[in-house]
């Protein structure tokens, strides 16, 4: 996101398309003044191709800087910017009725100080005072108006008083000529995902403490080499990222992974498989979940050395041992009533194997996967995968986006909270 109108939403996984939890929703995008507006542009068409109704309301300075047609193109709705109008007087309320989220992006100084003071001057801010449905403000200012204690205490007001949730701002490159500071608008693609938490926000996973661990770990070798593998980290993301959207406060532990992490939970960056384990150590007595999706090394270099092994000194005979089992090592750090999810990628008699692991490592399901089918395993976007329970239980989930995989992962998780 962020790029041309016509690039599309690019998800944890780099794919696009309608997914939960904007599929089918209703989202109202109120566009106040202020040059970050040109961001909601890509924001509105994005939401759009998530299966998101989107309907935009724009300002009257707003339409200083972008026309409604533009949004209208993008949408394919009609376009809102006056609170009355013939054959529309009760718009406000039909708008703030039917929203499932309203999402003001930019949100101004002004409009800002205009929602904490309960004016409904315009279309925006009338809605404002309707909805019941959650309310997200994105701001976008100058460093020094953000800095200003009347703002500052009017974003307190607004967060505090009236539960409105607040995204942003960023430190970047404001305005031409306004140099760096605080008071940047998030990018549409971190905008979405604090849409996506608003809508999803409420199940078993509210409030729950969720421990991830993605990618792959690195083994030294030598000064320079290591001992790897494919992994992405897409398919761990993807979870973080889900259950970061379900209210959930996420800790993600990533190795050295490609993909570009997601927009909301914490993250703690390791390098070997022993790292892993004690940060998930460290993470484990104020967790209620955890989810080992990171494709941790099996084998290290029994003795790497600090410099570079030359050509000239002919091939290495490498001796390899068992790296650390991050989740056998962590076992007794576990709290009571923690659901603890793994994952196996395996080839050859997978499902026996899968079931040895569930029982070996004490796991409440684990997830298993092909590394030589097509669709699934590493360098993908999709994945096939098998949910295997601890009490028998099995779930054949098909070839499908990983984002999607992610969302049947956490499906079965709330599931199993509801019974511990």
């Amino acid at each position: 996101m962020g790029g041309a109108a016509g690039s599309g939403p690019q998800d944890p996984a780099g794919a696009a398309g309608t997914r939960r939890p904007w599929r089918g929703r209703h989202v109202v995008l109120g566009v106040a003044g202020g040059i970050a507006a040109y961001k909601a542009v890509q924001l509105a068409r994005d939401l759009t191709a998530l299966g998101s109704t989107v309907d935009v309301i724009l300002t009257r300075s707003a339409r200083e800087f972008l026309g409604p047609i533009t949004f209208e193109a993008l949408t394919g709705r009609p376009v809102r910017t006056a609170l009355i109008e013939p054959g529309h007087a009760l718009e406000h309320i039909r708008l703030a009725r039917d929203a499932d989220v309203v999402c003001v992006a930019p949100a101004t100084a002004d409009l800002i100080a205009r929602a904490a003071h309960g004016r409904a001057d315009d279309l925006l801010t009338a809605v404002l005072l309707a909805t019941r449905a959650p309310v997200l403000l994105c701001p976008a200012m100058n460093d020094a108006m953000w800095a200003h204690r009347q703002t500052q205490a009017n974003v307190e007001h607004v967060r505090s008083r009236l539960g409105y949730r607040i995204a942003g701002p960023a430190e970047g490159a404001l305005a031409w000529g306004e140099g760096q500071g605080p008071g940047r608008m998030l990018e549409a693609d971190q905008i979405i995902e604090h849409v996506g938490r608003a809508l999803a926000d409420g199940g078993a996973l509210a409030d729950r403490h969720v421990v991830v661990t993605a990618g792959p770990t690195r083994e030294a070798v030598d000064a320079v080499r290591v001992l790897t593998n494919r992994s992405s980290g897409r398919m761990g993301f993807a979870l973080a990222a889900a259950a970061w959207r379900r209210g959930a406060h996420v800790l993600l532990i990533a190795g050295p992974a490609i993909t570009e992490p997601p927009c909301g939970p914490e993250l703690v960056r390791v390098e070997t498989a022993s790292g892993m384990a004690d940060a998930v150590r460290d993470a484990l007595p104020a967790a209620d979940v955890l989810i080992m999706a990171a494709a941790v090394a099996d084998f290290r270099p029994a003795a790497p050395v600090t410099t570079k092994l030359k050509r000239s000194q002919g091939a290495p005979s490498i001796a390899l041992e068992p790296a650390t089992d991050v989740l056998v090592a962590t076992m007794a750090a576990r709290p009571a009533g923690l659901v603890a999810v793994g994952f196996a990628l395996e080839t050859g008699a997978v499902r026996d194997e899968a079931r040895r692991k569930l029982d070996a490592k004490g796991l409440d399901l684990i997830v298993l996967n092909r590394a030589d089918e097509p669709g699934s395993g590493f360098d993908v976007d999709t994945n096939r995968v098998v949910l295997i329970e601890r009490g028998g239980g099995e779930t054949d989930v098909p070839v499908q986006l990983k984002t999607e995989v992610a969302e049947i992962i956490l499906d079965h998780i709330e599931a199993r909270l509801a019974t511990h």
